[in-house]
């Protein structure tokens, strides 16, 4: 087979790869808040974070000093300073990470190259985490 012809069959699946990969790597819009009321942290996000945040946020040394198996230590923040801003979670940190919003996909929580071991939150549970913060993060 001519080197022309191989390119020809092969160029297309790795132009198809190569955008795959680029596209988990995309920033995603931000999902909108749920409608549920009354949304707390210990009845509806523990859960949700124990599965998805708690395995590299909480202990002894948890990632970038945030805590996030407790209420208390997701309002504290981190290293790097608070991760929610009540009554406002579109600009709350934590929000954009699980959402996957920044340009820059180190930034996403989970980590995307993770993903397999820590699954990320649907956008139902973004929408969820949203209203949380809008209403008071209780």
């Amino acid at each position: 087979m001519k080197i022309q012809t191989r390119l020809t069959l092969v160029l297309p699946a790795v132009c198809a790869l190569a955008l795959s990969a680029a596209a988990q790597n995309t920033p995603k819009p931000l999902p909108p808040a749920a409608t549920k009321t009354g949304v707390t942290y210990a009845g509806d996000l523990k859960a949700i974070l124990d599965k998805s945040c708690v395995k590299c946020h909480s202990g002894d040394k948890p990632k970038n000093k945030l805590k996030l198996d407790t209420l208390e230590g997701i309002l504290a923040g981190g290293r790097d300073g608070k991760v929610v801003i009540v009554g406002d979670s579109a600009k709350s940190v934590i929000v954009q990470a699980a959402a996957h919003t920044t340009e820059d996909s180190d930034e996403w929580m989970p980590p995307a190259k993770d993903a397999a071991n820590y699954p990320p939150l649907t956008a139902d549970q973004v929408g969820l985490l949203r209203a949380w913060i809008d209403q008071g993060a209780k």
